[in-house]
């Protein structure tokens, strides 16, 4: 749109009280749209109390509603052809017919009454009235038809209704995600410290603490502290003594404010560890080094990929979109989704927890290959249950009772048991006969114990091996949707997790290429 549609009052009353314009003629053709009812109505009312003006002289109330009326008129057809998107030959036509039609008015006023015949009128001020009125009507309908379907407004405003409905999705799903992070907020609202206030502000979603800070003064008269679990394990401690109370508090207090914001920095061996009072500065945001690519493919299908600046493609969608609006819609969710997001190593299984599309808490065992091995079978409607009961499977596989059964539907399946008798876990899938089901039996048994567990937020990368040997990754919502792959394998894992940091990196701050 012209920055030229910005300027005026007429054009500041319109986008306040209208809409946003796409072009001229649209504000123009409003105007002269509104005008002309306004001078038919007051023709009208102004014709009501006129009377005959035969035998007067001079101007009359009935000459002026008359003239005011076919002035009204012409322009109340004018408007809405004007304000429409045609070429300008055809805007010019309507102006053209405007001027025909005012100036057939205008020469009523010279010849009324005198000229003016009550039965027959006067023929050449009809004649070129009408003639004003055919020039608007002929190109109101034939200047559509006339058109090549290319110009540049027609274009514009197509641009624009694609990009108020991609604003609108972002409105809805934004909507959506903070209605999810209000319900987590008021469940842990009760706590109410300050300093955990805060973090909830910067927190999209955290559990509520098992834990406790502990001050106190050791042997040597120094002060400590230590963050223990309920269950009486200590998660974390000062390491050092302070000789004053109040630097000790000042420690928890670091701790509380840095903990949760802290990235992770993965060191393969103890050797590479950097030394104690060896400065380094936080990570902050910085400026993509990448752009999504969007396309429309042969079949009809809209597809994007993110790609480096240096060529390399770093991860697709992995499948078409039906429309260009949802696939705009898919790379927000990877801009907003990925920069958060943690990841697992499957080795060879994980577990994950996460949130389904009815507001509950679930989990999943994931084989390395992507394979779905148990799931929670159940719903939670805290994340804590889902995570106790994750802690349950892992400890007490062994001792826990597995059933293989035969469904309805004639396939095999396996559900587990817990002590109380109530199924804890399932197989999720049917199998084709009783020995599969009991291969996939012994896997969990051997898999679960050491099985690490990733929490989901809204979405989490997964890291598996392929079946060619391969390393890939994936970006998967918590509803189960793969929202970005990495569309090539990598020889080995410290590929796929560079490959990851890297998206991590560049996705939430890339520009859009179509």
């Amino acid at each position: 749109m012209s920055s030229e549609t910005n300027d005026g009052i007429l054009y500041g009353v319109y986008r306040k009280r209208v809409g946003e314009p796409t072009t001229h003629d649209e504000v123009r053709g409003y105007w002269v749209f509104l005008t002309g009812l306004v001078l038919g109505t007051l023709g009208i009312v102004l014709f009501l109390p006129s009377t005959s003006a035969v035998g007067s002289s001079g101007l009359t109330l009935r000459e002026v509603s008359v003239f005011v009326a076919a002035v009204g008129l012409a322009m109340l057809v004018a408007g809405p052809v004007i304000r429409l998107p045609l070429q300008p030959w055809a805007n010019y036509a309507a102006y053209l017919g405007q001027a025909v039609c005012f100036a057939a008015a205008a020469w009523f006023v010279l010849v009324f009454p005198a000229g003016w015949s009550v039965e027959t009128g006067n023929q050449p001020v009809i004649v070129l009235y009408a003639l004003g009125m055919a020039i608007i009507t002929l190109v109101g309908l034939v200047a559509p038809l006339l058109s090549s379907g290319t110009h540049d407004d027609f274009a514009t405003s197509e641009d624009r209704t694609e990009e108020l409905e991609a604003e609108l999705a972002a409105v809805r799903e934004e909507r959506d995600r903070l209605e999810n992070d209000l319900d987590e907020t008021r469940s842990e609202a009760d706590a109410g410290a300050a300093a955990q206030s805060e973090l909830q502000a910067t927190v999209d979603s955290m559990r509520t603490s098992q834990a406790r800070f502990e001050l106190y003064e050791d042997a040597s008269e120094q002060w400590r502290w230590r963050l223990r679990h309920r269950n009486g394990n200590i998660v974390a401690d000062s390491s050092q003594g302070y000789t004053r109370k109040h630097n000790a508090q000042k420690g928890m207090a670091s701790v509380r404010r840095n903990a949760l914001g802290a990235t992770t920095l993965l060191y393969e061996r103890e050797a590479e560890l950097p030394d104690e009072d060896e400065d380094f500065e936080p990570v902050e945001e910085q400026k993509s080094r990448a752009a999504f690519e969007l396309e429309e493919d042969s079949a009809g299908e809209y597809r994007w990929r993110l790609r480096h600046d240096n060529g390399n493609v770093l991860g697709d969608g992995g499948e078409g979109y039906a429309s260009r609006s949802n696939a705009r819609r898919a790379i927000g969710r990877v801009r907003e989704y990925a920069g958060p997001a943690d990841y697992l190593w499957f080795d060879p299984t994980g577990f994950e927890v996460y949130r389904d599309a009815a507001d509950e808490w679930r989990w999943r065992l994931v084989h390395r290959n992507g394979n779905v091995l148990a799931d929670s079978g159940e719903g939670y409607t805290r994340r804590n249950d889902a995570n106790r009961a994750v802690d349950r499977i892992r400890e007490n596989v062994e001792d826990l009772e597995f059933e293989v059964y035969d469904d309805r539907a004639g396939e095999t399946r396996w559900r587990l048991h817990g002590a109380n008798g109530q199924i804890v876990a399932d197989s999720g899938e049917g199998y084709s006969s009783r020995d599969e089901a009991n291969v996939a039996v012994d896997r969990v048994r051997e898999y679960a114990p050491d099985a690490d567990v990733l929490d989901i937020g809204r979405a989490a990368f997964e890291i598996y091996e392929d079946r060619g040997g391969e390393h890939r990754w994936r970006l998967r919502h918590r509803n189960g949707n793969i929202l970005m792959d990495s569309g090539q394998g990598y020889a080995d894992r410290s590929g796929a997790r560079d490959g990851v940091e890297s998206v991590k990196r560049n996705a939430p701050n890339a520009d859009l290429d179509e």
